[in-house]
């Protein structure tokens, strides 16, 4: 079960996006970066533990770029001081009523994936000291926008399925990253757009614009289970490792917790619901654990000017 607890304010609402909201604890000192998008700026947000807000920064896009093209990737340390790295996407031969933008980040060991408008995935080499970041590859597998982009750490030889990228046709592409990031599988689509993807010891989870919640083998593309989560739309999935859960957010103002294990065989996958949580009259737009163990998650709103939390009583 979980509670309600202190909300965490915001100087403006969350875009209406999916996966619209970030979450990064840092427990050695104590705090939790929060990241939302509202227009053409993103809020970082740091918090203590009772979630009294302790610093919040505006993120803005580069002068000049405003929302046309060329549009730009950027990257900035932790907590929003310093931006380290910005990129130009290169429009190409989209169409003046064509949209431009990047949608999906996800890094995989010193590499950050980047989704974009075209169905490319820019996949940036990030070195250990130093601001050297470089394009290194585009992948260029799927024919439609990229909606979202997941990672794990990859856990020896059983593990190499560690990057899984979806797109608005419902396409699934796992890869192995690496000097040069190797396609695996592709898992089609069924006709609904995949808005959300997790990864955890080697299964892709995937949400559904028609609300069902998927869970394929990430290596073989297998389907494992397919659950009817939800009324409307999922906007948001995420995981927590430690303790195998996995959260959904839809449309329909609903949160449900799952609670993934492997069968004893280690041949599929079992799923038992843990917890359901309505937020009345809300257009759920993200929603995020707060920690690994899943003892905690936040969830933001369209027009709704603070973060939600909830902790396990």
């Amino acid at each position: 079960m979980f509670r309600r607890e202190r909300s965490i304010p915001l100087r403006g609402s969350a875009a209406a996006l999916c996966n619209n909201l970030s979450v990064l604890p840092l427990p050695t000192r104590n705090l939790t970066h929060f990241g939302v998008v509202h227009g053409p700026s993103a809020q970082l947000l740091s918090a203590a533990p009772d979630g009294v807000p302790l610093a919040q920064r505006q993120l803005h896009a580069k002068e000049g770029a405003g929302v046309s093209p060329p549009l730009i990737t950027q990257m900035y340390e932790s907590d929003g001081s310093v931006m380290v790295y910005w990129h130009a996407l290169d429009a190409g031969d989209a169409s003046l009523a064509q949209a431009v933008f990047a949608r999906g980040i996800a890094a995989s060991g010193h590499y950050v994936c980047v989704g974009t408008w075209s169905g490319r995935v820019l996949v940036f080499d990030i070195p250990t000291k130093g601001p050297n970041i470089v394009l290194s590859e585009e992948l260029a597998r799927h024919q439609t926008p990229i909606t979202d982009i997941a990672t794990e750490p990859a856990q020896g030889q059983d593990c190499v399925a560690n990057t899984v990228t979806a797109d608005d046709s419902g396409l699934l592409c796992v890869w192995r990253s690496g000097p040069k990031f190797k396609l695996l599988t592709q898992i089609p689509g069924f006709g609904a757009p995949c808005s959300s993807v997790q990864l955890w010891q080697g299964t892709v989870a995937a949400g559904y614009g028609n609300g069902q919640v998927r869970l394929y083998e990430a290596s073989t593309g297998t389907l494992h289970v397919q659950i009817s989560a939800h009324a409307r739309a999922v906007c948001a999935l995420d995981l927590a490792p430690e303790a195998g859960k996995l959260l959904s957010a839809a449309e329909d103002t609903f949160i449900h917790i799952w609670k993934l294990s492997r069968s004893p065989e280690g041949g599929y996958i079992e799923v038992e619901h843990g917890h359901g949580e309505c937020v009345p009259d809300t257009q759920i737009c993200g929603a995020r654990f707060c920690d690994p163990s899943g003892s905690s998650f936040a969830v933001t709103g369209y027009d709704l000017a603070e973060i939600l939390r909830f902790s396990s009583m």
